[in-house]
């Protein structure tokens, strides 16, 4: 074995032992609830260990704007979740760069989202800059009526569930404002419920579209999601059924491992978006659909990382593995999800470039192609059994309205029931 080959195998080992192979450069969110710590659930002593410290919490609502539909005029108006850094930055630049879309800036710090917005030379009366906690049910209800009453009865057009966080290093569980573990809070309920409030206003609009940003990581027919461990799944869904809160960490009732915690979210994102298509498409009309972008090395997921490491892994995604994709090139195909007319069939997994199904391999222009990685044309990629799993799927939708607080009355009544579902 040559001294190069030697290296990348080291490389190798390191990456799969640090984890770092999970991608999806995504928004992180590093507090823990007040409501959470000093929550009224009993903890066993066995699961003292489980506690946390408290840091404050979601607190007051933002004040709503208004007049939206002025500044908005003609354009197509679409939300983007974590719009202030990585993948939701350089997707909300490509849609407002196009001149057809007012953008929604949804994010945790406004003050931060406006000056990303300014940095990046974001077109003026282009987009407005609105707080989202995804950790708080009760900021998600906020937001959904701020944003009513900015665009008035304007519907929205598109929603993009981008924002996510992702904690492979925290030895025990962060709990959100409502008493649920954060990857489980953030990547998945907070955008559930996002989702459900805002169905029956997109329905309104013509050629209505909702995209949930997927990963490898939750795909076990991927070298991502099936070779690196720990694996997603759901189990039984025993988490979920026992209520999933504090001192519940994980969805399938296990011992908490943040790496494990981000992978099963991203397998309930991706079998919402196929719910979403099975129950409302048909009824509705609004496109329903997912996508990897690539593994973005250089994201800020992997600041907490050391220099050697934040220098070398990008190197390794790009001409070991070929999974390796730059921000502005990954925003764009989530911005082409939004807008190309190839995507307008709905249920689909969308990739590029082979979809990270093998590691790449070497053409005449001696980088690896086919890992999922820069370049290539978009395809219908094909999802893990698991994310399949109809009967899973059904059960997670179901007990997710329950988790997340939503009524009967807050459902959508278009769709067939679930039990007359083709």
């Amino acid at each position: 074995m040559t001294l190069m080959k030697s290296v990348f195998v080291l490389l190798a080992l390191l990456v799969v032992s640090t984890r770092a192979f999970t991608v999806l450069p995504l928004t992180r969110v590093s507090y823990i609830s007040k409501t959470a710590a000093s929550s009224a659930f009993t903890v066993p002593t066995a699961l003292k260990s489980l506690e946390v410290a408290e840091i404050p919490s979601y607190e007051s609502k933002e004040s709503p704007k208004v007049l939206g539909g002025i500044k908005i005029g003609l354009r197509k108006l679409v939300v983007v979740t974590g719009a202030s850094s990585g993948l939701g930055r350089e997707c909300a630049r490509s849609l407002v760069n196009s001149g057809k879309y007012f953008v929604i800036m949804a994010v945790r710090d406004v003050d931060k989202g406006k000056a990303v917005a300014k940095k990046f030379n974001f077109p003026e009366n282009s987009y407005t800059v609105m707080k989202l906690e995804l950790a708080s049910l009760q900021s998600v209800r906020d937001f959904v009526a701020n944003l009513k009453a900015f665009k008035s009865a304007r519907p929205l057009t598109h929603l993009v569930c981008n924002a996510a966080v992702y904690l492979p290093k925290d030895p025990k569980p962060s709990w959100s404002d409502d008493g649920y573990e954060m990857s489980m809070a953030v990547n998945h309920l907070g955008h559930f419920l996002l989702v459900n409030l805002l169905l029956d206003d997109m329905k309104k609009a013509k050629g209505a579209r909702c995209v949930i940003v997927g990963s490898i990581t939750g795909n076990t027919n991927t070298v991502g999601g099936g070779l690196v461990y720990p694996k997603a799944d759901l189990g039984k869904l025993k988490g979920m059924e026992s209520g999933g809160k504090q001192p519940i960490a994980m969805m399938d009732g296990k011992n908490y491992d943040g790496a494990k915690a981000y992978k099963d979210s991203k397998v309930m994102n991706m079998m919402t978006v196929s719910e979403l298509h099975r129950r409302y498409h048909k009824s509705t009309g609004i496109t329903f659909s997912s996508m990897y972008p690539g593994c973005i090395a250089e994201t800020q997921l992997f600041r907490e990382k050391r220099q050697w490491f934040r220098k070398i892994f990008p190197l390794f995604m790009k001409y070991v593995t070929g999974g390796y994709v730059g921000e502005q090139e990954a925003g764009e195909r989530l911005a082409q999800v939004v807008d190309d007319p190839i995507c307008s069939k709905s249920g689909v997994y969308w990739s590029w470039n082979g979809g990270a199904q093998t590691v790449g391999r070497y053409d005449a222009s001696g980088k690896p192609k086919g890992a999922g990685g820069s370049g290539g044309e978009i395809f219908e990629n094909q999802q893990s059994d698991a994310v399949q799993d109809r009967d899973m799927a059904m059960r997670m939708f179901d007990l997710s309205f329950d988790l997340a607080g939503i009524s009967e009355k807050e459902k959508t009544k278009d769709g067939p029931e679930p039990d007359n579902m083709l």
